[in-house]
């Protein structure tokens, strides 16, 4: 596992030690079929309490104006299974957690419960190797994209859904969105350009191909929100 374990390192920004890694990879499906070893939920114990700080703390900062619902609603967009699962695969997380036989023959390694727990056990580890800040700097460096669409569209965190329903109220079809990425593997720079109707209705970047389309469908959204609904443009 030695290779792939410095490609994820790699991609987390900071060093582990190889059986702290393993631990936090280790699914209980894993443990059992292993004969019992420890399993990565006391770190994902501790992970969720470390990233329910930092993005609370983060908010609290961020957003003064803001009333404590409101965060509470960005806060649980951002730390949500769903939110969480997205990060997950765009770190390929899935290809590194550790399951038995069982959970892989049914799609183990792509269900967002695991996914979402096996980061919380990264971001335990993390703290429990180095401490708050730099725990703090690999979450938001991870969910610092998810947190910013948060603060826009709430609990709901999908502006794909929001401009496909949008368009289609709008009799203009589909979104398709044009992505394209720059820089080496473990940096890249995605930018994506969100069409609709035929036309370049947004555009978004961001540090996974994901993230990028979501920023552009929520600029698209807001593009095509500001046309007035009874002169909506032709395709």
């Amino acid at each position: 596992m030695s290779s792939a374990a410095d490609q994820l390192v790699e991609k987390l920004g900071v060093q582990l030690d190889p059986e702290l890694l393993v631990l936090a990879l280790t699914h209980r499906s894993f443990a059992h079929e292993a004969g019992g070893i420890p399993t990565n939920e006391r770190l994902e114990f501790l992970g969720d309490t470390v990233l329910g700080l930092v993005v609370t703390e983060e908010l609290y900062r961020t957003h003064p104006g803001q009333s404590e619902g409101e965060l509470a609603k960005m806060r649980a967009a951002t730390v949500s299974q769903r939110g969480l699962a997205l990060v997950a695969r765009e770190l390929d997380l899935g290809s590194y957690v550790l399951l038995g036989k069982g959970e892989l023959a049914t799609g183990g390694n792509d269900k967002d419960s695991i996914l979402s727990d096996t980061l919380e056990a990264l971001f335990g580890a993390v703290y429990l190797a180095h401490g708050l800040e730099p725990a703090r700097r690999v979450v938001l460096g991870l969910v610092g994209p998810t947190l910013e669409a948060a603060a826009d569209l709430g609990a709901g965190l999908d502006w794909k859904t929001s401009l496909q329903e949008l368009a289609a109220e709008l009799s203009l079809g589909a979104p398709v969105y044009e992505v394209v990425g720059e820089g080496p593997d473990h940096a890249r720079t995605f930018t994506a350009h969100a069409v609709v109707g035929g036309q370049v209705r947004g555009t978004g970047t961001g540090p996974a191909k994901k993230l990028a389309e979501q920023q552009a469908a929520a600029d698209a959204y807001g593009a095509l929100e500001a046309l007035p609904r009874t002169t909506a443009p032709s395709a």
